[in-house]
């Protein structure tokens, strides 16, 4: 399944400044049962966003009007825990399409990778300085450059270079998933097979 390109990102974004956060507490398990990528965003958070009765809990970032926009930005160890690659979906499904994190669990930065999510990964000093500017802000803007694998408050001298696998970043800057990937390479691989002997 292909995705949209990512090239330069330029949103505000939600703060959620909670260290550990794993994927039980992204999408809780008793959503897993669905087998397509689709709806997972409604659960995004679910025990943190909603009371039992479904009523949303308004202290609850993602229920706060004052925030919005495609980039979420977690504490140190975002995603740990199981390695349900459902968190990815929520996270896709819900409308993110990058993730600002000091560290990050590698099987869930990986799935996110998969489902055309960024993960960002920064020093500590930087993601403190961009929930600063949040903090100041609401509508505070970032900027990330996938090409120049550059992250930047929009309008404040601060920016950060970050680190990605360079399969990955071909991938979403083309839009591509694995299979995409290897569409692409259809004439190549028929080439090879057919010198192959039988």
């Amino acid at each position: 399944m292909a995705y949209d390109k990512f090239t330069v990102l330029k949103s505000s974004a939600y703060p959620l400044p909670i260290e550990n956060v794993d994927t039980d507490q992204i999408i809780p398990a008793r959503f897993l049962k669905a087998t397509e990528r689709k709806g997972f965003g409604d659960n995004l958070f679910r025990d943190w966003r909603y009371h039992p009765d479904g009523s949303p809990k308004a202290d609850f970032v993602l229920n706060n009007e004052r925030y919005s926009g495609k980039i979420l930005v977690g504490g140190r160890n975002f995603g740990s825990g199981s390695s349900r690659e459902h968190a990815a979906w929520a996270v896709y499904d819900f409308g993110f399409r990058c993730v600002i994190s000091s560290f990050f669990a590698d099987i869930f930065k990986n799935n996110c990778l998969n489902v055309g999510v960024l993960p960002v990964q920064v020093s500590e000093e930087f993601l403190n300085s961009i929930f600063d500017a949040i903090e100041q802000d609401p509508k505070a803007e970032i900027e990330v450059d996938l090409e120049k694998q550059l992250v930047s408050l929009v309008g404040k001298n601060l920016e950060e270079t970050f680190e990605i696998n360079g399969y990955k970043k071909e991938n979403m800057l083309n839009g591509f998933d694995d299979i995409d990937y290897l569409q692409q390479m259809k004439s190549e691989i028929e080439a090879f097979e057919s010198q192959r002997p039988f």
